[in-house]
């Protein structure tokens, strides 16, 4: 037991012996376009039919008077207070295999102390590897299969797995500083980050979420049932197309987005591209425009 956490009711005060775990990270409050990430964390939940086994103490790592706690008031009735807290969750794929799930919001406060934590608890837990889940604008068509990029600590899994890298200094997460606590602990540590068309970027985008669920299967071996928002991805592509195709000037402006993609993944080494984007040399101009004609059509699917 530590002050940093206490271990659900549910489990009799005592972390329990699991079945080749793998642990899913997907933290609010960092960079999460169209929410896919956090719409992936969703369905994870609800198909492993996960339940809480760790919260995290909030006084410790949440600022309250950054992020404030909800008062449920019912006809005058402060009737509770919702603390939002980092909580970690058990649930079980379709073959058996146990997924540990941690969600909530990013810390605010004692980074370090948070990723040692909750790399102890993956030791203790038997955890092998460990994902993170975010995604990013590019300028890339919806037309398009939806590109993953990936982070890691480990040049060996980075030269493993089949996803874009990058080569760029930018701000971290906390996903990123735990990548590093749980490295250290020897666990593999990869971020997944789906590549999101910017003109969209208002909007949730469920292929996103679907190209990041398939990432995290071929990777880890999980079987995770991504139907409902496969479907999802479906009759929005069927939307975003007819919508798209009903103006010819955005469908021109499509087919040379399209176009620029194609030739600049056609000509370059994906181990070049990643979380900076695709360079495309009109690629803003079409999306802004390609933006601005879906918000006047008002579609939020």
């Amino acid at each position: 037991m530590s002050d940093a956490y206490r271990i659900s009711p549910n489990f009799a005060g005592a972390l329990p012996t699991l079945n080749d775990p793998v642990l899913v990270i997907m933290l609010s409050g960092w960079i999460d376009t169209s929410n896919a990430a956090a719409t992936a964390m969703e369905a994870l939940v609800s198909e492993t039919g996960a339940t809480t086994l760790i919260e995290f103490d909030a006084d410790t790592f949440i600022d309250y008077r950054a992020r404030r706690p909800i008062m449920e008031l019912r006809a005058g009735v402060n009737t509770t207070i919702d603390w939002s807290l980092p909580k970690m969750l058990l649930g079980r794929d379709e073959s058996e295999r146990d997924v540990l799930l941690l969600s909530g919001p990013e810390p605010d406060t004692r980074w370090q102390h948070f990723a040692a934590t909750v790399a102890a608890l993956a030791d203790q837990l038997k955890v092998k590897s460990a994902y993170g889940l975010g995604a990013y604008p590019v300028a890339t068509p919806h037309t398009r299969a939806v590109y993953i990029s990936c982070t890691t600590p480990s040049t060996e899994a980075a030269a493993r797995v089949p996803f874009l890298k990058s080569t760029l200094d930018v701000p971290a997460g906390v996903e990123a500083v735990l990548e590093h606590a749980l490295h250290t602990r020897g666990i593999t540590a990869i971020g997944l980050w789906a590549q999101v068309p910017h003109y969209v970027a208002s909007m949730a985008y469920p292929a996103a979420s679907v190209a990041l669920i398939d990432a995290l299967c071929s990777t880890s071996g999980l079987a995770i049932d991504v139907s409902s928002l496969r479907e999802q991805s479906t009759t929005q592509r069927e939307r975003l197309n007819g919508l798209v195709m009903a103006n010819a000037e955005h469908a021109a402006m499509l087919a040379k987005l399209e176009e620029a993609f194609d030739a600049q993944h056609a000509a370059s080494d994906p181990a070049a591209t990643g979380i900076g984007g695709i360079s495309l040399p009109s690629g803003e101009e079409i999306a802004a425009e390609l933006e601005q004609f879906l918000r006047e059509h008002n579609t939020d699917s």
